[in-house]
């Protein structure tokens, strides 16, 4: 068999790209180049990679996309290898693409972003936020090698590991009666207006968490936004239910907001760390897995006493 790692450089490129034209200009070859070496890709491998359309450009087939999933950690420890050697057994380096829940990214990345680089300031360490969907996807597909999730609806292929426990709480206006007798029973909230976070799968997990304890919520206004929602909440427009504690305790507008633990007792959500059950994580990436072992299993002591 005779298949080189630029085919499959040019084959990934190309998928990403969407067009023979815009992997040549990424890539810096010419347009025969990329379509030489997919061409014998495909002869090597007895499949068809891509539906070309003189209009709408290159469609990845089913078997491209397996493919694609396998090529992507493939490079990966391929640059690996030729980082480490030049290295000579010193500094990692090379690039790693982290994936990471949208709500949950800005109380995580920040400082896993800032204190990584301190410890192996030559890999470079990008992110892609979604939801739970979108980054699963990304996963298997090799878009990015791990990913911090919540532990809500895992599909199968995805290896994973808490980190640590947080709490739901319910969110208020400062100026809510409820606000000032804290914990709040979910049942004096039956009546209320509620907002409702729907950030796949976030309308689930709550809708699914009030029905346990026998309430239907009166869902006011639904947004995707986290910010939204306290900002809706901080004007009186009702109560809401949420997993993350921003520290200022106000909305964007500067309207203060009242976080309150939950009288019944309610199932804590865990963290995860996951990546692809099937793959061999590179160097780069078992150290950021090792890292997040070490600075995140505290994050959410306070949260869930």
């Amino acid at each position: 068999m005779s298949l080189s790692l630029r085919q499959l450089k040019y084959f990934v490129a190309a998928a990403e790209a969407g067009t023979i034209a815009q992997a040549a200009a990424r890539e810096h070859v010419s347009q025969s180049t990329i379509a030489l070496a997919i061409g014998e890709l495909e002869r090597t491998l007895g499949v068809q990679l891509f539906i070309r359309q003189r209009a709408k450009g290159l469609t990845v087939t089913q078997a491209g996309a397996a493919v694609l999933a396998d090529a992507r950690p493939l490079l990966g420890h391929a640059e690996e290898l030729v980082a480490s050697a030049r290295s000579l057994g010193g500094q990692l380096s090379g690039r790693l693409s982290v994936g990471c829940y949208t709500t949950l990214a800005p109380f995580l990345l920040p400082k896993v972003l800032e204190a990584f680089a301190a410890e192996h300031p030559m890999v470079e360490l990008g992110f892609v936020e979604g939801s739970q969907v979108d980054l699963q996807h990304k996963l298997l597909d090799g878009t990015c090698e791990v990913a911090l999730l919540y532990e809500l609806d895992l599909q199968p292929g995805i290896h994973h590991e808490p980190l640590y426990r947080t709490r739901p709480h319910v969110l208020l206006p400062r100026t809510s009666p409820l606000a000032f007798r804290p914990p709040v029973s979910l049942h004096d909230l039956a009546d209320e207006p509620m907002i409702m976070l729907d950030y796949p799968p976030s309308k689930h997990y709550f809708t699914q968490l009030l029905d346990a304890v026998g309430i239907r919520p009166r869902v006011r206004h639904t947004t995707r936004s986290f910010e939204m929602v306290r900002s809706l909440v901080a004007r009186g427009l009702g109560y809401s239910l949420l997993i993350q504690r921003p520290a200022s305790g106000v909305s964007y507008e500067g309207l203060p907001l009242a976080e309150c633990e939950i009288r019944e007792r309610v199932p804590n959500m865990p963290v995860l760390l996951a990546w692809p059950a099937r793959a061999q994580l590179t160097r780069r990436a078992r150290a950021f897995v090792d890292h997040c072992r070490r600075t995140l299993s505290t994050e959410g002591i306070r949260s869930v006493t």
